[in-house]
């Protein structure tokens, strides 16, 4: 006997087996409609047959009277009394037994399916129970335990029923079959040379029906004892059922049901069946939906538990880009994702060490005859980030060989933690804006701003030997709190730098006053005093290739984080940017006394592109603008920056914005006649077009496109001197 469905597979009570349930549900459905259509037809041909056998007793009326009249023949008077047949057709009575059956199939599958919805409340309420609560915990555990019991004995019926009616299915109609089979015989038995062909079937069908009905009693008999075996067992806990197999046959090694709290503003918390397949963990709602990936690498994630949700059981899956927080629906399966997720992201690591091939992908393909000269240039300058000061060992712990850099802070660590915009050093792509960026700052310069004030705090520093806990402790203290760094002071401090020269040049580009206003903090904050904790001679020391000697000196020291921003990307000073951000500055901060100036335009000014890079990689807005109406693309158009021009078109700068002159960048960039600007600019508007026209459908950009932007990209960041050969050329 086939068995449709098994006990183990019921008690899950996954997608999967509602998948099936549906299946069985709609093959039982089409079993009665064709059951029902075999009966009119049945009753069709019974009528037929009594119409036929009418018409026959006619016949052999007649021919009893040609008998009569032939009443001295005896042979002829048998033959025509032999031809006479009564064989009336007898009822299909098979299809009433399965009938009974199919009827039978549906009172159990009604139990079973308001079973189900119990269950579900009982889950809901068990969920909602506030740990505050401990009476309300208690009565919602106990009635999903009843409703758990409950489900899973008319889940087991159920099951029970479908092999059942699978079964009889067979012998039944192989019995009908036979029945009419027989019936036809009696009653062409004087045709008997028209049917003796099916004899050889007939014998056939009755040694096969025999067997399946041997077959079909054991397997019964051994489902039955298995079904009463089971039920006296208390499986109202979930602790045999759920459990991480890493060599699972279908390649999932754990799966289950979730709540998953969403990430809108109103917090809902929806059901959802997960499972970790192919080094993702995804989830669904239904069995034949498209899973939804929760996590896109599982090397690249954490998980513990959480304890500051009023929700019982829940436990966080912190990625570079998101956290998902998640509810079990005990303390055991709480524990059993946690491993299971661990495992998983061990399993993960060890297959990426045995795959001794793998390459380090740099600055994506290579594109034309110079992609390899590019990637290994790009190699290089990777290799560069790495021998920054203190970079080879992690930044917070020590362990050396770090595996991980933050883009937004320029340092790396050992392990990938809840920080934003964390990048693997050698299984994630390098663009040469970003390793520029990081060869621009390093563990030593950030630690100096984040751990300024170590030595007058208890907290001890982690090591490479610590818990992962203790290093993701230190690092939210360190970089989310921010407990270590310099307090500002209630009097300012000395410390002078220069003004840029970039500052003067821009002003003179657009034609403004060579003599700007006094610096002013952006209407309706206070102006902070500063102090951070580096030394005066650090704040300077990144910026002595940047100045001209007459330049005059500027003290900073009593300014606004956000206005120390803003000077400070003028004069590329990444020390001091970076302060500037740890003690809150707005990285979009605008300066009113300077036509609503904003820190990427000051670094635009400067053709600073690390600085820009630095500025967009901790949440600049690249489509900002001043009063003029010209955001940073306009800028760099108006100063013939070729690289930052790329680099904006790249971070999604709007090329059609118009300033107060009603011209967009590429109107700019044709009347200052600069090719290499207005090709850019035109590429990206024909890949947008040609995007936007394939639809849904569309890939992320022309092969073109991204060669030409990528040799822009290396040679602003590589030759910048490459980018200046026609911006002076009016009649190029």
């Amino acid at each position: 006997m086939t068995v449709k469905l098994d006990f183990e597979e019921c008690l899950k009570d996954s997608p999967r087996f509602r998948a099936d349930i549906e299946l069985v549900q709609s093959d039982v459905s089409e079993l009665e409609t064709r059951l029902e259509k075999l009966v009119k037809q049945c009753q069709a041909m019974l009528e037929a047959g009594r119409v036929y056998c009418h018409t026959s007793k006619s016949f052999v009326s007649g021919l009893r009277d040609l008998g009569q009249h032939c009443s001295g023949d005896k042979t002829m008077e048998v033959k025509v009394a032999q031809f006479y047949t009564h064989a009336p057709f007898a009822q299909l009575s098979f299809y009433f037994q399965v009938h009974m059956d199919v009827r039978r199939f549906k009172d159990v599958r009604k139990e079973f399916e308001r079973s189900s919805e119990c269950l579900e409340g009982a889950l809901v309420r068990n969920a909602q129970a506030p740990r505050s609560k401990q009476h309300e915990v208690e009565e919602a555990s106990n009635a999903l335990l009843n409703a758990r019991r409950a489900f899973r004995s008319e889940a087991m019926d159920y099951v029970l029923e479908i092999n059942v009616i699978e079964a009889k299915k067979k012998t039944d109609i192989l019995m009908a079959m036979l029945s009419l089979m027989e019936s036809q015989a009696q009653l062409f038995q004087h045709g008997h040379q028209s049917l003796s062909e099916l004899d050889e079937y007939r014998r056939k069908l009755n040694e096969e029906h025999t067997q399946f009905v041997l077959n079909s009693a054991r397997e019964k008999r051994d489902m039955e004892q298995r079904h009463a075996a089971i039920k006296k067992k208390d499986v109202s806990y979930d602790d045999s059922i759920m459990d991480f197999n890493a060599d699972a046959a279908n390649g999932i090694p754990m799966e289950g049901y979730l709540y998953k709290r969403a990430s809108n503003a109103f917090k809902t918390w929806s059901r959802r069946w997960f499972s970790i397949q192919k080094n993702q963990l995804v989830y669904q709602k239904k069995f034949k939906e498209q899973p939804t990936v929760v996590v896109e690498d599982l090397r690249l994630c954490t998980v513990k538990p959480s304890t500051e949700n009023e929700r019982r059981f829940c436990f966080e899956v912190v990625s570079p880009s998101k956290c998902c927080l998640l509810q079990a629906d005990s303390e055991r399966q709480q524990q059993a994702w946690i491993s299971a997720v661990q495992n998983s992201i061990a399993s993960a690591f060890q297959e990426h060490r045995e795959d001794t091939h793998s390459p380090v992908r740099v600055g994506g393909g290579g594109g034309g005859g110079g992609g390899g000269d590019q990637e290994n240039k790009a190699r290089e300058a990777l290799e560069e980030v790495q021998a920054i000061p203190g970079n080879r060992q992690c930044c917070d712990c020590g362990e050396p060989g770090p595996d991980w850099a933050s883009i937004n802070l320029g340092i790396t660590l050992c392990i990938s933690p809840f920080l934003p915009k964390v990048r693997s050093l050698t299984l994630d792509s390098w663009e040469p804006e970003l390793i520029k960026l990081m060869c621009e700052l390093g563990n030593t310069v950030i630690n100096r701003i984040y751990e300024a004030r170590i030595d007058e705090i208890t907290i001890k520093k982690p090591h490479p030997s610590s818990p992962r806990g203790d290093k993701e402790s230190w690092i939210r203290s360190k970089y989310v709190e921010k407990k270590f760094i310099q307090k500002l002071p209630e009097t300012g401090r000395t410390a002078l730098v220069r003004r840029s020269s970039g500052r003067r040049n821009r002003a003179d580009a657009q034609d403004r006053p060579a003599q700007r206003p006094p610096l002013k903090p952006k209407p309706g904050r206070a102006t902070l005093p500063r102090l951070t904790g580096l030394n005066p001679s650090d704040l300077l020391q990144k910026n002595n290739t940047h100045r001209d000697s007459d330049e005059e000196e500027e003290d900073l020291s009593g300014l606004h984080p956000g206005a120390l921003l803003y000077r400070s990307a003028a004069l590329q000073n990444f020390p001091v940017m970076a302060d500037a951000l740890a003690h809150g500055a707005s990285v979009n901060w605008v300066n009113a006394a300077e036509e609503s100036s904003t820190p990427l335009i000051q670094a635009v000014s400067a053709n600073a592109l690390a600085a820009c890079e630095f500025l967009l990689q901790n949440g600049a807005n690249v489509n900002q603008a001043d009063s003029s109406g010209r955001g940073p693309l306009h800028h760099a158009t108006i100063l013939g920056h070729t690289g930052l021009v790329c680099l904006f078109l790249k971070r999604g700068a709007d090329y059609n914005a118009k300033d107060k002159n009603q011209k967009d960048p590429i109107t700019i960039a044709v009347d200052t006649a600069n090719a290499d600007i207005v090709t850019l600019l035109r590429i990206a508007k024909m890949n947008k077009e040609m995007r936007e026209m394939d639809g849904a459908f569309g890939q992320s950009g022309d092969e073109t496109y991204h060669d030409i932007f990528r040799d822009f990209s290396h040679m602003a960041s590589n030759n910048p001197e490459k980018l200046k050969r026609r911006s002076a050329d009016p009649k190029t």
